[in-house]
């Protein structure tokens, strides 16, 4: 089996999981103990060891961004905080949700998008970033809300193809687009609906909670939305519901395949006061279609009742081969396929609420 390396930022404390030829995992943690981390990056794009980025919550220091490049035997942080917001915006950092190594078009390229809602460039691997000042200059984003977890860019999907194409998610100001590098940005919400305004499809103002990208065709893009799953085959222009089939169309977490095109994951919620998996029962649905239709994956999930809740990032796969599929919930349980979907197995338990899971081959 390939050797992988599992990253679960949790709200106290990152642990890292490590599988090198059998079925069994080793973690070691917590790194940056008392402290919630929502982000993390596996940069596999450098030479020989990939270089680990995690965004780090503290109560007393405030958020900071660490690197490691011994998978996470030590860690960096810069003298001068990496992600900070520049003098004249009057306001200041209070989380990074998201950490992207941009794609084989931009190697050095990582973004950060933030509480508040910004977004942050890369181009030294992560060691310092330039704030993108025109997307916080965009004139819709005063009028941006904020969604319970508060407003924040906490998606950034980059194209594999075109190192200016990139495309953001703001909770709750919707899907952004850029195609000239971040020079300029347009809202990209067309066929997304907004169910808790009276206008229910504005041309901004979506709470988009996750959106993933295919594998074979960048085009084509994956979102969970606060009411709706959807996809888009023209790169965010229109969006299409491919909900039917689903217990639930709520959720926060979506994930694709790393290499087969039309395969998608999602763990539903139920979209009420509760807020539980729908009739308490923990499944991950699958489509090998685009969303055409949906098939339940639960072997070796746990039975009925089950409580536990997938935060938007703690769904993911990696880019083994067969591809393993991971997610963690608010229980602090962390679950491994590594047969694509078909069976699962517990692999953590008893850790704090998981709030983002990232998986890759190191070896």
């Amino acid at each position: 089996m390939d050797d992988v390396l599992l990253a679960v930022g949790t709200r106290k404390g990152l642990f890292l999981g490590r599988r090198r030829s059998g079925p069994d995992w080793d973690f070691t943690g917590p790194h940056f103990p008392m402290q919630a981390v929502y982000s993390v990056g596996i940069d596999t794009r450098r030479s020989g060891t990939p270089r680990l980025l995690a965004g780090a919550d503290s109560s007393h220091w405030g958020p900071s961004v660490f690197r490691s490049d011994d998978l996470g035997e030590s860690w960096h942080e810069p003298a001068r905080p990496a992600v900070r917001f520049p003098e004249g915006t009057d306001t200041s950092l209070e989380r990074v949700w998201q950490l992207h190594p941009a794609g084989p078009a931009a190697p050095d390229v990582v973004y950060a998008g933030t509480q508040p809602g910004a977004l942050f460039r890369s181009e030294d691997g992560g060691e310092t970033f330039e704030f993108v000042r025109s997307l916080w200059d965009h004139p819709q984003r005063p009028e941006w809300g904020a969604g319970f977890g508060g407003q924040a860019v906490h998606t950034v999907v980059t194209d594999p193809r075109d190192a200016d194409a990139v495309t953001v998610a703001v909770s709750s100001g919707g899907v952004y687009r850029s195609a000239d590098g971040g020079a300029s940005w347009a809202p990209s919400n067309s066929g997304l609906r907004a169910e808790f305004l009276p206008d229910q499809y504005p041309e901004f103002g979506q709470c988009v909670h996750k959106i993933a990208q295919d594998a074979t065709d960048p085009d084509r893009l994956y979102l969970q939305n606060h009411g709706g799953v959807y996809r888009s085959d023209d790169r965010g222009a229109h969006w299409q519901e491919i909900g039917k089939g689903l217990p639930a169309d709520f959720g926060f977490a979506i994930a694709a395949h790393p290499r087969r095109g039309g395969v998608a994951y999602l763990f539903p919620v139920s979209d009420g006061s509760d807020r539980y998996p729908p009739e308490y029962r923990c499944r991950v649905f699958r489509t090998q279609d685009a969303g055409a239709s949906w098939e339940e994956r639960s072997a070796g999930l746990p039975g009925e009742p089950h409580y536990g809740v997938v935060l938007r990032d703690a769904l993911r796969t990696d880019d083994a081969d067969p591809v393993g599929v991971y997610f963690g919930n608010r229980n602090g349980e962390v679950y491994a396929s590594a047969d694509e979907g078909e069976s699962w197995r517990q692999i953590a338990r008893y850790l704090p609420d998981v709030l983002c899971v990232r998986a890759a081959v190191i070896g």
